[in-house]
């Protein structure tokens, strides 16, 4: 068949696989149908030979897999619009010829004689084109009647139409007129009766909703569009008259973009974004059966399904593998504060009316889940804070937009007291529902985004940094949303807001702020009651983490209440902790997004407990804070010394804030001088080496700062402790106060020539070349030190009964460790009762290399030759070794 309303040449499965011409061609084009279906071809068949008469023509397939049909008006395979052009093909309606041409060569067709009758032949290589056949041809072919009459839905006034344009059978006149005679038989069913809706449902462009308005904050209002004025917008209040008129006139031509019922809704084109259900292998289907439903909560259930329905969201079906429950749940919005069972204030959630979802989590489990990462919110909402205008957007149902691929629609089915239906478009509840959303809306703003548009699952932020530009900026995405289809919800969206709230956030000219409203819940509660009260109240608030400037020193003693097998005992350090937190939360700063051409800034100090840090930057004279970050040191890191804590709280910071330094100038300040010292140090511990290594990627630069001008870092990492502190003796005289602060220390210049290695440029010359050989005698004048002669190695000898791994490490813990420290390497031979991962651990665990001899080559461990002393002075038959041991050492 030829058709010109086709777009590609289409072929049947079934013809392909009886020509045997080798694999298809793989591609990912969607086909739509006529009736607007969507399928998905097995493949492109390229360069078949179709001969039509004498000519012979190159064509290529889209081969789909079609349900039989032996129709008459049947067709094997269809020709569109690339077959006629490369055919030439001309239809003249006045003659009723179709001619084709090539190379020079014309073959012409009689168009109504070939449409008039249909062929019984089926071929792939054919066109549908008939000789002139006698008019007694029968169209039936001598099928059943009953069977034909009943496959082709014939009615007796079809069956009149069809007499007066081809001959029908007698037979086939006699069976639809008594088919039609007949009665519909009745049918009992067992479902609920659901009433029918033909409600065809008008978009509020055409059918004024009615809409319940809903009062607004202060710097809100309505403005209203339509022919009446009657479709409202949210608006800033704080606009010009000037500046609403241009919002507004922008608004009204773009007025498609916005909905306000569900009729509004077109949803997206397939080839926009389409929901996809790919299931493991080897997963069964799973039936579910109907939850039961109060009288109650039938009726929200009805209401839904025919809302959904009238908008042509579900579809009624009967026969799929996968069917889920449905559950009703309050609908809740918004935190407030109630009294518990014991009169104590606890955060809870208003219920304002009823939810039906789906329980798709027997389909989820069998979903092959789609990764699609999300954007950090931090970054986002630095790139949102500093602007002039902002318009928050939120699209009207907005997983309702999305359609599902036809192959995956029966497995969105769900069961209710009405019967068994089917999603068209992306339902709530499926695990990779998110994921295709976010796809979605980066593909409809990809060249928007991160330039004037943040997206984050279905709210999205156009910004500016004037009115002008801002609103320039929305006309854009107006514009892009009617092409794509996509509707905004008319009561999410505000325009023109000099602030928005935005994922838990106020974002504003000023920067990113708490939002008060939830801050108010949380200073309003009593004492926790009990530990899960405890971590509600650490989960709301963490959310605000990098507002707290210590928040894990404040929340230490809540914390411990949370450790496994721990008592709960709400003591006064707790309550402390408590209080501390929400006024911390109270008296949140404002902070401000960075600027990337200036410098970084960081301090940061470390006590017994904790590490601290602040990145700033410093615009002009005045600094700023970008973040606020601290953690909780654990045991092994509480016994560093405080060069090592100084440093790892240096390493923590710029890997906390790494995304933000790379690639930029860091200026780190502390209080501890001697970190400058380790950085230059050629050699050091393992572990400080390591740290130093990974600093090399930053561009750093540390100064000293003195401990009372880094307050806020140095405020971070100090703990608040238990024990009562001796109280100071407040009648000491000032003048002996002042006097002793103003008296230095004798090895002053002795330990800055340690850390820095230079001394006072006010030293004489005499004092500085005498300080060596001074430090010299004094250490030799030591007992301990000068009566003692340098020797090149000592041995460490000890008979034992055994020979294995406990053996060993008692040894080295009870006669090396504990009497002459860590040694930095120890060398062994390759036995077993080394080299094992008892040793390796106990090594590891005190920063100790262990280095391994040469297999078969006892000079690699010079030590060991204590052996061969052993060996000469024994008896042979060397039961007495142990009693020669002590000679051997001696010798």
């Amino acid at each position: 068949m030829c058709d010109l309303g086709a777009s590609i040449n289409v072929m049947p499965l079934t013809i392909f696989e009886s020509l045997h011409v080798g694999p298809l061609k793989e591609t990912g084009v969607v086909i739509q149908l006529a009736d607007r279906s969507i399928v998905y071809p097995e493949g492109v068949l390229d360069d078949v030979l179709l001969q039509i008469n004498e000519l012979v023509f190159s064509v290529d397939f889209y081969v789909l897999d079609m349900r039989e049909d032996n129709s008459p008006n049947s067709t094997s395979i269809l020709l569109g619009r690339p077959f006629l052009k490369t055919a030439r093909t001309k239809i003249d309606v006045h003659s009723g010829t179709l001619t084709m041409e090539f190379d020079g060569e014309i073959i012409r067709f009689n168009i109504y004689d070939s449409m008039r009758y249909p062929t019984d032949i089926p071929t792939a290589l054919l066109v549908d084109v008939l000789d002139p056949l006698v008019q007694s041809f029968a169209t039936t072919n001598n099928k059943d009647h009953v069977k034909f009459a009943i496959e082709e839905s014939l009615t007796p006034e079809q069956v009149k139409a069809l007499e007066e344009s081809m001959v029908m059978d007698i037979g086939i006149i006699e069976i639809v007129f008594e088919l039609g005679a007949l009665s519909p038989l009745p049918l009992n069913l067992a479902f609920i009766e659901m009433p029918q809706s033909h409600t065809k449902l008008l978009s509020s462009i055409l059918q004024a909703p009615v809409l319940e308005l809903k009062e607004l904050l202060n710097h809100l209002k309505y403005a209203f569009l339509g022919k009446n004025n009657i479709l409202p917008v949210i608006i800033s209040s704080k606009l010009t008259p000037l500046e609403e008129e241009k919002l507004v006139r922008v608004l009204r031509e773009f007025r498609e973009a916005i909905g306000w019922t569900i009729a509004d809704i077109k949803g997206l084109s397939p080839s926009t974004c389409m929901h996809r259900i790919l299931l493991e292998e080897g997963t069964k289907p799973s039936r579910e059966a109907q939850c039961p439903l109060n009288p109650p909560m039938m009726e929200v259930v009805k209401k839904e399904i025919l809302k959904l329905h009238d908008a042509g969201m579900i579809f009624p079906i009967s026969d799929s593998e996968w069917v889920s429950p449905t559950q009703v749940v309050p609908k809740k919005m918004g935190i407030t504060v109630v009294e518990n069972y014991v009169g104590n204030l606890v955060p809870t959630r208003v219920q304002n009316g009823w939810r039906v979802c789906i329980d798709y989590r027997k389909l989820n489990a069998a979903t092959r889940k789609d990764h699609f990462p999300l954007p950090f919110i931090d970054q986002m909402l630095e790139r949102l804070a500093g602007r002039s205008h902002y318009c928050c957007l939120d699209g009207y149902s907005a997983f309702h937009q999305i359609p599902v691929a036809p192959a995956d629609q029966k497995k969105t089915t769900f069961t209710c007291p009405f019967g068994t239906f089917a999603y068209r478009k992306m339902p709530f509840g499926l695990c990779n529902a998110p994921a295709t959303f976010k796809r979605c809306m980066v593909s409809i703003f990809s060249n928007f985004v991160e330039q004037f548009i943040e997206v984050f699952m279905y709210d999205f932020t156009v910004y500016g940094n004037s009115f002008d530009d801002c609103l320039e900026k929305l006309t854009k995405v107006l514009e892009r949303c009617i092409e794509k289809n996509l509707v905004l919800n008319y009561e999410k969206c505000h325009f023109m807001v000099d602030q928005g709230l935005i994922l838990g956030h106020i974002v504003s000219s000023r920067g990113t702020e708490v939002d008060k409203s939830k801050i108010d819940v949380i200073i309003s509660l009593s004492y926790p009651a009990s530990v899960q009260e405890i971590r509600s109240f650490l989960g709301h608030a963490g959310f605000y983490l990098r507002f707290i400037k210590d928040f894990s020193k404040i929340a230490q003693p809540l914390c411990a209440l949370l450790q496994k097998d721990a008592s709960f005992e709400f003591d006064e350090a707790c309550a402390k902790a408590f209080d501390k937190l929400k006024e911390s939360l109270t008296f949140a700063p404002v902070i401000r997004p960075p600027d990337w051409s200036q410098p970084f800034e960081i301090m940061c100090d470390a006590s017994n407990h904790a590490i601290g840090a602040v990145l700033g930057q410093k615009i002009g004279k005045d600094p700023h804070v970008i973040y606020y970050a601290s953690r909780m040191l654990d045991d092994t890191q509480s016994n560093y010394t405080t060069p090592e804590k100084e440093l790892l709280s240096v390493v923590f910071t710029l890997e906390k804030f790494r995304h933000y330094l790379l690639g930029t100038k860091v200026v780190v300040y502390s209080d501890h001088a001697a970190l400058r010292y380790l950085m230059s140090k050629k050699e050091a511990k393992p572990q400080l080496i390591r740290w130093i290594l990974l600093l090399q990627e930053f561009d750093l630069t540390i100064k000293d700062k003195k401990g009372a001008k880094n307050l806020v870092a140095d405020h971070l990492s100090r703990l608040v402790t238990n024990d009562d502190p001796t109280p100071l003796n407040d009648e000491f005289p000032d003048e002996h106060l002042h006097a002793t602060q103003g008296i230095t220390p004798w090895y002053a210049d002795i330990v800055n020539f340690l850390v820095t290695g230079t001394l006072p440029r006010d030293m004489p010359r005499a004092r500085k070349d005498k300080i060596k050989s001074d430090a010299k005698y004094f250490v030799w004048m030591i007992p301990i030190c000068g009566n003692s002669a340098l020797i090149k190695s000592y041995e460490e000898v000890k008979a034992t009964r055994t020979y294995d791994v406990k053996t060993v490490v008692d040894f080295v813990k009870d006669n090396i460790f504990s009497r002459f420290g860590m040694p930095r390497t120890i060398i062994s031979d390759r036995g077993t009762h080394f080299c094992n991962k008892v040793v390796d651990a106990l090594l590891k665990k005190y920063n100790v290399t262990h280095r391994i001899s040469t297999a078969y080559h006892p000079q690699t461990n010079g030590q060991a030759e204590i052996k061969s002393i052993l060996e000469k002075t024994v008896n042979p038959n060397r039961k007495d070794w142990s009693t020669r041991l002590d000679d051997a050492l001696w010798a």
